[in-house]
């Protein structure tokens, strides 16, 4: 009897051995599966980025002027039903083609070509010059407008140009001279009234004062063509802020030149 006890304790011992010994595999499982993950990390590390990147603008070139499907148009490759679908083609609808832009939209077009590059060529001189303080950007419905400080144009109550307004009405006047438009000037004051000694009998003749000595700048120093501008005083009429503060009144006098959208001829 005592034999058979024997032997059949060293089958479990055996088998308790290769139980133990499983948990190796799983683990070589794993170490594997790892080296395949950093394998696969490591070759789309070296994809090819133009030939990825033309494959993706190509993609998104074909969606984007895709007429869909779902919403009844003729599909990707426009080959669905060009009669039924939503949006039919000129012929299929008996339409006529688009008429070609006229002579005057076409220099409308252009003159907003030059309006974007005039605003950003302006932005990049005020930035270089650290003029930020004094000269003020903005696209307005109507053009480019451009709001110089008096600060740096005139002393005050005073409507004749300082020295340091040479430069910037000098880059302004090489631009103007390639535009197809009309420029406005306008000169704006606060509520301050003019001084007992003053030349000037009131804001308002102070304000059309400033305006003008800008205009005869771009006609007299950069001899500009006068038929391509325009010029106004409106005294405190048109406060860009409040003129309870100190600070708002200094923004209040100012001139404001603006290349409006509009065409010459």
């Amino acid at each position: 009897m005592r034999q058979p006890i024997r032997k059949r304790r060293r089958k479990q011992s055996s088998s308790g051995e290769g139980q133990q010994d499983r948990w190796m595999i799983t683990y070589a499982d794993l170490i594997t599966l790892l080296l395949i993950f950093f394998v696969i990390m490591y070759a789309m590390s070296r994809l090819d980025t133009e030939k990825y990147k033309l494959v993706t603008d190509s993609l998104q070139h074909t969606f984007q002027s895709g007429d869909s499907i779902l919403e009844q148009g003729s599909g990707i490759t426009g080959t669905a039903d060009t009669e039924k679908h939503k949006n039919p083609t000129p012929q299929a609808t008996g339409e006529k083609d688009p008429e070609p832009l006229t002579e005057r939209e076409l220099a409308f077009r252009q003159q907003e070509e030059e309006l974007a590059e005039f605003m950003n060529v302006i932005k990049q001189y005020v930035t270089d010059n650290q003029l930020e303080n004094d000269i003020f950007i903005s696209d307005e419905p109507q053009g480019i407008a451009i709001t110089l400080s008096d600060r740096f144009l005139f002393s005050p109550g005073r409507a004749e140009l300082k020295d340091g307004a040479d430069p910037v009405l000098g880059k302004l006047a090489s631009l103007f001279s390639g535009l197809n438009t009309t420029v406005s000037i306008e000169g704006h004051t606060d509520t301050v009234p003019v001084g007992q000694y003053s030349a000037y009998k009131d804001n308002w003749e102070l304000s059309g004062a400033r305006a003008m000595s800008v205009l005869r700048y771009f006609l007299d120093v950069s001899k500009l063509n006068p038929e391509s501008f325009q010029y106004a005083g409106y005294a405190d009429t048109r406060p860009a802020a409040d003129n309870d503060t100190a600070q708002g009144r200094q923004k209040n006098r100012r001139v404001e030149i603006t290349v409006l959208r509009q065409l010459r001829k």
